[in-house]
């Protein structure tokens, strides 16, 4: 479990160049983190919902 949010972690300051926070004080950095992990749910749902249906799905009898 935690490697899947260390991932996550770093897949957001990584591409998403979140390594350094632009707003300031506590509430501005959680506010920032709140936003980017949305965009990064978003994305993975994108991907998800974009994926063709399998193979077996497309035969009907």
């Amino acid at each position: 479990e935690r490697k899947k949010i260390e991932m996550r972690f770093a897949h957001l300051k990584r591409i998403l160049r979140l390594g350094r926070l632009r707003l300031r004080g506590p509430r501005g950095a959680q506010d920032e983190f709140v936003l980017a992990a949305i965009a990064q749910n978003l994305r993975r749902l994108a991907s998800l919902v974009a994926r063709p249906p399998p193979a077996h799905a497309l035969c009907i009898a």
